[in-house]
């Protein structure tokens, strides 16, 4: 297989991306001796959550200072620069983490002007490496991305989000499983949103759909989906997902399919 060469901007979030990641491989190992703090119902942050993210915030505004920065756990910081943005969540599928599953990703996007033109996720256990720059492609590791090519719902397998104790929905995702369940041959909770985007960039998944994301959750997912040939939207129709926090993608054939049966869960 022939090298991809990355430009200098995926490499420097590449770096930062696998210099804040350093440790946490170690981390998951001994997850039982985790620091751990409950963050709010359901929803823990761990001391290695914490941890990477500060070293990405300190390595990414090292880099390209001035830049803005929106983080999960740190928050946002408003850059002198106003029109690129850092969104990075250091470590989406902290459930999943903080239970052994080794299912979790580092993900970092950059927004200039209020788009997003590259992206990176990062499994650290898995050295699974997904990365896109906007009209250059998507790639897993050196690998070029396609989303699946299937047309028909009742060959594919679809990937979602579900609330957990303290998030609202449960009713209305109960009746979007019902809808989406009895027409396909799947349904798959991974539990860690960034991941599930690539694996619709990668084909794997042939959609995907969840309400209640934030930006960081998605941001570099969008991407990937966008330069793997797939359609993104919300799912009530109301601006970017970015915005509204509901999600749904496929590839162009699905997109509408799915759409469609989601709307009569409604």
């Amino acid at each position: 297989m022939v090298a991809v060469l990355q430009s200098s901007l995926i490499q420097v979030m590449v770096g930062a991306v696998r210099k804040g990641c350093k440790g946490v491989a170690r981390d998951f190992g001994e997850v039982a001796e985790l620091v751990v703090s409950k963050k709010g119902p359901g929803d823990f942050v761990t001391a290695a959550d914490k941890r990477v993210e500060a070293a990405l915030k300190e390595e990414l505004l090292r880099v390209r200072p001035g830049y803005g920065f929106l983080g999960e756990e740190l928050g946002e910081v408003i850059g002198s620069d106003k029109t690129h943005r850092w969104i990075v969540d250091p470590i989406d599928g902290t459930t999943n983490f903080m239970h052994g599953i080794p299912h979790f990703a580092c993900t970092v996007a950059l927004e200039r002007d209020g788009e997003v033109v590259a992206g990176v996720t990062f499994n650290p256990v898995t050295n699974d490496l997904y990365w896109a720059e906007k009209g250059k492609g998507a790639f897993h590791n050196d690998r070029r991305l396609r989303v699946s090519q299937r047309k028909n719902l009742d060959e594919c397998l679809i990937g979602t989000g579900l609330p957990f104790i303290g998030k609202p929905g449960h009713a209305q995702a109960l009746k979007e499983l019902h809808q989406i369940m009895q027409r396909t041959v799947g349904i798959r909770r991974n539990g860690a949103a960034s991941l599930d985007l690539a694996y619709v960039a990668a084909g794997q998944l042939d959609g995907f759909w969840e309400r209640g994301l934030k930006p960081w959750d998605m941001a570099a997912g969008l991407l990937f989906i966008q330069e793997a040939g797939g359609k993104f939207g919300s799912i009530d129709g109301e601006g970017s997902p970015l915005h509204s926090g509901d999600l749904i993608c496929a590839n162009l054939d699905l997109y509408p399919v799915l759409l469609d049966k989601l709307h009569l869960a409604k």
